[in-house]
């Protein structure tokens, strides 16, 4: 798959190579040529200079044929406008915006687009976002065997009960995560746009459970 990254810091660089070594195509926007060196002479990826809102600049990085793009730069409201122009303009489904600010994330998000504050910042998380499949193991019991991780969820999800999804996944929602903070689901709590799920599963569910909540919900 194609994946577009704005900003070649140290976090764009090293989504840029992780991306790359999974085997998907990368190219990566920076207004500072010399950011690129970053990259390292073996990475084959496009390096396209400019600003990552800029259209010229995201049709070159090829935003058409994007699954995910990554707003990684130094400046928060870059980061939040190249994101509602990747998603709104061009129809980039997964987006990802680094915010410095924590304070700040809520709002964003408000407005659809998923957030990450540098306090929280993490490659996993940033890669649960724009990956497809794979979850984020986040604890594991002594033994091996039960497993709570952060399960990716389809957005033909959003106005679902989490009732709903336990039951169609066969799984227990141990808890999930809205606008920044946790809280336990009830009987009659819906899935929202941008929630992340933490399940608790016996290790060899886990890929079930991800296939099942990668897809669209079967018919009532």
């Amino acid at each position: 798959m194609h994946f577009v990254i704005m900003g070649c810091g140290r976090v764009g660089s090293m989504l840029a190579g992780t991306l790359e070594e999974q085997g998907h195509d990368v190219a990566v926007i920076d207004q500072n040529p010399a950011a690129f060196r970053r990259l390292g002479a073996t990475f084959e990826g496009r390096r396209v200079t400019g600003l990552g809102f800029d259209r010229d600049t995201l049709r070159e990085a090829e935003i058409e044929n994007a699954y995910a793009f990554a707003a990684v730069s130094s400046g928060d409201n870059s980061n939040v406008l190249a994101a509602r122009v990747a998603r709104e303009t061009y129809g980039v489904e997964h987006v990802v915006a680094r915010i410095y600010d924590p304070g700040r994330a809520e709002v964003y998000q408000r407005l659809g687009i998923p957030t990450v504050a540098t306090v929280r910042w993490t490659a996993d998380q940033t890669l649960r976002r724009l990956l497809p499949l794979g979850s984020v193991p986040e604890h594991t019991d002594p033994s091996g065997k039960i497993v709570l991780a952060d399960v990716p969820v389809h957005a033909d999800w959003v106005g679902q009960r989490f009732s709903r999804i336990e039951a169609v996944a066969g799984a227990r929602i141990a808890y999930l995560t809205r606008l920044g903070e946790g809280m336990i689901p009830g009987p009659d709590t819906v899935y929202q746009e941008g929630d992340l799920v933490h399940v608790v599963a016996t290790s060899d569910q886990i890929p079930v459970i991800e296939q099942l909540l990668d897809q669209s919900p079967p018919p009532a």
